[in-house]
């Protein structure tokens, strides 16, 4: 008999119809020469300290670093899980091949491993691998299976992760706790609990960077300058002088050049082109949830991953916004299965779809392409906010099939006396993928901090006809303009901010490529977030996060940058995939992370500042 593991019940069903295996047992399903059954996510995990040595179970500074000479896994202590992993472990008995249907993802491959490794599998392994669970899709994968020591990588990347993860968070968990908070400094276990100071491997960094832009904000003094600006002919113009520090420096040319006329110098106008926005990865849908509804990262997390289970939406655990060339062909048969988008499909029919390579790229693309629609009909009990996901995924899909917007940019150039004064303004000449969104406000960027609204809007105005040469009188004015603040995380921009490693980045081409050395993946960043929240060490504030003082105190005791660097850990991130790539040596990997956790319980041991929190 063929043994098939999936990750849930659900899929295991799913599965199991396809592969006439209809008669149901208590754990999993049987027939035609297969089993299938199902682990609950994680059903095992790393060993807690005690689990290595009885001294560890015990707080003590001077057990710390707590590395252990070979690290283990056991079965996690419920009862479900226990009785689900009997169940697992008497059929690799007696089975004569296994097919690990987990999720095809880094996490999905170690939760298997474990399960396999715990119940002493011996037996061969082969792995399905696929990006959605329509019924195609699974028949496809199962006619396709891949040898398990093709996924050997991916599976010593999730390894270290949660390796690291151990190393890092439990050791400074407990070095930070003990020295610093309170009177738990020997260690007694009555002495920690509530009192703990959580520390890890990304949540730290993550903290550093709400922490970090909350002071920037309390800091901030603002300063007033002022703009010289002109109206003529009922177009607003602009000085090409650097702001006043003083009103009554620009005063003094407001006086100097109202009796002159304006006099227009030339004109340029250029055809400009937008191309749609890249499809989603799933921090960039993280992202537009939050921005357009006001979903939290691990809302959004959870409603793609019905969205996937109910076989509509492709696997959402994904860092690519590509897809690759083998979907092109599909694309037209998704696109007739979205009945309900027929009116902004209908102008794409009876044409070839066009086929970009900001959508297209092979290269781009290692396990998982881009979340995109499987084609599949929408069932009819959907909650409103799988409706709401959905909708953004569809209407992304359809409009990278769409031409681009097309503009053209009209620039004046004018002077008054021996002053410069310029005028821009846009005409759309043709909407192209805007059209997808005419009754949609997604697309209006109500976050961009890089222009005054009211200056957007004047880019964006119809110019009249000018003339080279012509002059006339002007109204000469000082306009008054505040420098503000940094605004305070939102979960969609901090998000941003943890794929960037902090970095400010609006652009969509510079953003891929600082997604290498992000902190932690997609699917797990949002659980940093809950984190934070749970701990207690950030809240939210309408929309925004702000630390709590418990965060800023952590934070402000961390003195070792090792711990709260957003670009360190975006480095360790990039190394996980080097070595989910093959190109990376996980042993390496490991031995820094123990050597760092050396160094900073010394560093912390050695300082004498006798702080609390």
């Amino acid at each position: 008999m063929i043994l098939c593991i999936t990750e849930k019940p659900s899929v295991g069903s799913d599965i199991a119809k396809i592969l006439g295996a209809t008669t149901r047992h208590d754990g999993y399903y049987e027939g035609n020469g297969y089993w299938v059954t199902w682990t609950y996510g994680h059903l095992c995990t790393l060993k807690e300290p005690a689990d290595y040595t009885p001294l560890w179970q015990s707080w003590s500074l001077s057990y710390l670093p707590m590395i252990p000479p070979r690290f283990g896994i056991k079965l996690i202590p419920q009862n479900t899980t226990e009785r689900q992993f009997r169940v697992i472990e008497s059929l690799i008995c007696k089975a004569s091949e296994i097919i690990n249907c987990g999720d095809a993802g880094q996490e999905g491959e170690l939760i298997q491993r474990w399960v396999m490794q715990k119940a002493g599998c011996k037996i061969p392994v082969k792995r399905l691998w696929i990006s959605s669970l329509t019924d195609e899709a699974i028949r496809e994968g199962f006619s396709h299976l891949r040898p398990e020591k093709d996924l050997q990588p991916l599976y010593e990347a999730g390894l270290c992760r949660a390796i690291g993860d151990w190393i890092l968070g439990i050791n400074a968990t407990r070095l930070y706790t003990l020295k610093y908070r309170g009177n738990s400094r020997k260690g007694a276990n009555k002495s920690v609990g509530s009192s703990v100071l959580s520390v890890g491997r990304v949540q730290t960094p993550t903290l550093a960077l709400i922490v970090k832009r909350q002071k920037e904000i309390e800091n901030f003094v603002p300063k007033d300058t002022w703009e010289l600006k002109t109206l003529y002919r009922d177009v607003l113009f602009s000085s090409s002088l650097k702001p006043f520090e003083r009103p009554e420096d620009a005063d003094k040319i407001i006086e100097t050049i109202s009796p002159l006329p304006l006099e227009i110098e030339d004109m340029t106008k250029k055809k400009g082109t937008e191309a749609p926005p890249r499809l989603f990865d799933l921090t960039a849908l993280q992202v537009e949830a939050n921005k357009k509804f006001g979903y939290s990262a691990d809302d959004t997390l959870k409603t793609i991953q019905s969205l996937y289970e109910k076989k509509v939406a492709t696997y959402p655990r994904v860092d690519t916004t590509y897809l690759t060339d083998d979907i092109y062909p599909k694309c037209g048969q998704i696109l007739m299965g979205l009945k309900e988008y027929m009116p902004i499909i209908d102008p794409l029919k009876g044409r070839k779809l066009k086929k970009s390579k900001k959508v297209f790229d092979n290269s781009k693309v290692t396990d998982h392409h881009a979340i995109i629609p499987t084609g599949q009909a929408l069932p009819t009990n959907l909650t409103e906010r799988e409706r709401n996901v959905f909708d953004l995924i569809a209407k992304r899909f359809i409009c990278v099939f769409y031409p681009d917007c097309t503009f053209e940019q009209t620039t004046v150039n004018a002077k008054v006396g021996k002053y410069k004064f310029k005028a821009t303004g846009k005409v759309i000449l043709d909407k192209g993928w805007k059209n997808v969104y005419a009754k949609d406000s997604a697309t209006d960027d109500s976050d961009d901090d890089s222009k005054d609204n009211k200056d957007a809007k004047d880019e964006d105005r119809i110019m009249p006809a000018f003339e080279k040469g012509e002059s006339g009188p002007h109204k000469p004015r000082k306009v008054k303009r505040t420098s503000q603040p940094p605004k305070y995380f939102t979960e969609g921009t901090l998000l941003k901010a943890m794929e960037t490693a902090g970095s400010q980045v609006e652009d969509e081409d510079l953003r891929e490529a600082l997604k290498a050395n992000g902190i932690g993946r997609p699917s797990t960043r949002a659980a940093i977030i809950e984190i934070l929240y749970k701990r207690e060490y950030i809240k939210k504030v309408r929309k925004s996060i702000h630390a709590t003082q418990a965060g800023i105190d952590l934070i402000s005791v961390i003195k070792d940058e090792l711990l709260k660097s957003a670009e360190l850990t975006g480095i360790w991130e990039n190394r996980l995939r080097m070595i989910e790539r093959g190109d990376y040596s996980p042993a390496e990997f490991i031995n820094q992370l123990k050597e760092m956790i050396r160094q900073i319980t010394f560093n912390v041991l050695s300082d004498t500042s006798n702080i609390r929190i």
